[in-house]
């Protein structure tokens, strides 16, 4: 098994889930008291938030590759952004590492495939909705990217910074994003991508009549894959 480099504290509530998903796959996998060999480097999510909110993604290269180099030193075989707002950097800082940085754009869009989907709701920070590094992955497969208005955008960029990310679930703002996504299936949507790790802390599958696609799970699952050699 290779041993898995985790950055996170982007926020810390996801951290939680990617450690707990990741230990379960892995013993759902191997049985017995078999559990993932990690490291992780736990971000303070504000000095984060500072960058984003100034545009300032060279900083946030910078201290990414710092973390991600600390990881790879102490023999992290593979790499993970616990956030998917920070895959906007992913591919400079792949280019600074000797690892490989399993993408959850691109394992997503594989799983999207898989389903034989071709057109798709993106949820996420305003980040993931509006800049091009998760919709590209998904166009490369030929698969075509809904998002909400601006002014839901705002919203879904507010309580996730000011409630999921601090663990505030509240019964009004899950009525609003099902009424996102409805707006969304009117439009075409054939499935819905919670592209922050914080969203599936709120919305189900069994919410919605239309495949979701939490991209947590499906980050973790390309991740244990890679670790346990399932596939190159």
């Amino acid at each position: 098994m290779k041993k898995i480099g985790l950055i996170g504290g982007i926020s810390w509530v996801s951290t939680v889930d990617y450690y707990r998903y990741i230990n379960e796959n892995v013993n759902h996998r191997l049985g017995g008291m078999n559990y993932a060999e990690m490291i992780i480097y736990s971000f303070n999510y504000g000095d984060i938030k500072k960058n984003n909110d100034a545009g300032d993604w060279d900083r946030t290269l910078e201290m990414l590759t710092t973390a991600a180099l600390h990881l790879q030193s102490a023999g992290a075989e593979l790499l993970l952004l616990g956030a998917n707002t920070m895959h906007v950097i992913a591919e400079p800082l792949q280019k600074r590492l000797s690892i490989p940085l399993i993408h959850i754009a691109t394992a997503t869009a594989d799983e999207v495939t898989r389903k034989g989907l071709k057109k798709v709701l993106l949820l996420g920070t305003r980040f993931t909705m509006e800049l091009d590094f998760f919709k590209n992955e998904l166009a490369k497969k030929g698969i075509a990217t809904i998002i909400p208005e601006e002014h839901e955008r705002s919203f879904i960029q507010d309580t996730i910074y000011y409630e999921l990310g601090k663990g505030i679930l509240k019964p009004a703002t899950k009525e609003h994003y099902l009424s996102i996504i409805n707006e969304g299936i009117r439009q075409g949507a054939e499935g819905v991508i919670l592209g922050c790790t914080e969203i599936p802390l709120i919305i189900k599958p069994e919410d919605l009549s239309i495949p979701l696609f939490d991209t947590v799970l499906i980050h973790v699952t390309a991740a244990i894959d890679y670790a346990l050699n399932a596939r190159p």
